[in-house]
């Protein structure tokens, strides 16, 4: 029996250029949505809404918000209505793709699935009271969203290719950034729950470690993954298909050297509520960086495409 999908993709098809959309506008909302979290935690927003799903126990959305914290977690809320919105779209585009990439579908229902736990998370925080532990959870969540939507779009983009690509030294230089700079948001959280919680009062639960321990542990994880980034990019130049992924490099210690000031200057200036917020989207934007160097480093990671694109093709009768 097909699926609605399986039926529509039998009857219609789209092209590249929706897939392309569909893909980006996932992947711009995958950041807003930790942006619209950080919102709602700087300015003690996370119990604007006291009850889950609904807002008030009755009505999912107050058209008259009778206080700002209530409009701003309301707002956040939206937003993640914005991102299935972006996601069906990106679901809908690869399934009418001809031929079929099944691979490309996987990820963009894996990219539903994501958000509905990132939203029951979301609404499990609210449950809990702000619990440190589930707050953490909540943000790690929506970085493996951020980092299914990056495969999904470079997925869409990926036009495979025999070309040289870098050294093995190289491609385990790129592994090494992803895993440290993943480790760097993990350590992000235990910082944002454990110290001071710009925002919020003092009612709000902390996390049981020392904050200056984990604020060093965070910085000496950035630090690492600065000095991985810089060897890569060493190593780089002088490999036969690493222009691209150098590039990237470039790119990603741009985006890398603002964070880290950014960073010290919140700790040495008492954590002020927006320089939080442009820290943790900026946050976001390092994470897809590292992935965006991982993909540009080892291309061959999509190469089973080329085998599913031309097995399709010689299967799919010519309509």
């Amino acid at each position: 029996m097909k699926t609605p999908l399986g039926w529509a993709a039998a009857r219609w098809e789209l092209g590249s250029r929706a897939l392309r959309w569909g893909t980006t506008a996932a992947l711009v909302t995958s950041v807003l949505i930790v942006l619209g979290g950080v919102v709602v935690r700087v300015t003690g927003s996370g119990l604007g809404c006291p009850t889950w799903p609904t807002c008030d126990g009755t009505n999912v959305i107050q058209l008259v918000p009778d206080s700002v914290h209530l409009l701003i977690e309301q707002t956040n809320r939206l937003v993640t209505g914005l991102l299935i919105i972006a996601v069906g779209w990106a679901i809908v585009a690869a399934r009418l793709q001809r031929p079929r990439d099944r691979m490309l579908t996987r990820l963009a229902w894996s990219m539903f699935w994501l958000t509905v736990a990132n939203a029951v998370a979301g609404g499990i925080t609210v449950l809990v009271h702000l619990n440190p532990w589930v707050v953490a959870l909540h943000f790690v969540l929506a970085m493996g969203l951020l980092a299914c939507a990056t495969f999904t779009w470079h997925r869409a983009r990926w036009t495979g290719g025999d070309g040289p690509r870098p050294s093995a030294g190289s491609r385990a230089l790129a592994w090494a950034l992803v895993v440290v700079t993943g480790a760097v948001v993990v350590t992000g959280t235990l910082v944002t729950g454990s110290g001071p919680h710009a925002g919020d009062s003092a009612d709000i639960p902390r996390m049981g470690f020392d904050w200056n321990v984990v604020v060093v542990v965070h910085g000496v994880s950035a630090v690492a993954v600065l000095a991985i980034a810089v060897a890569l990019a060493f190593r780089l130049r002088g490999e036969a298909g690493g222009a691209l992924a150098l590039t990237r490099i470039g790119l990603f210690l741009l985006v890398l050297f603002v964070q880290l000031a950014l960073g010290t200057t919140q700790s040495l200036v008492g954590i002020p509520e927006v320089l939080v917020a442009i820290h943790v989207t900026i946050a976001a934007l390092v994470w897809i960086g590292a992935l965006r160097v991982l993909l540009d480093t080892d291309p061959r990671l999509w190469a089973v495409r080329d085998h599913q694109l031309v097995a399709a093709a010689n299967a799919e009768p010519v309509r």
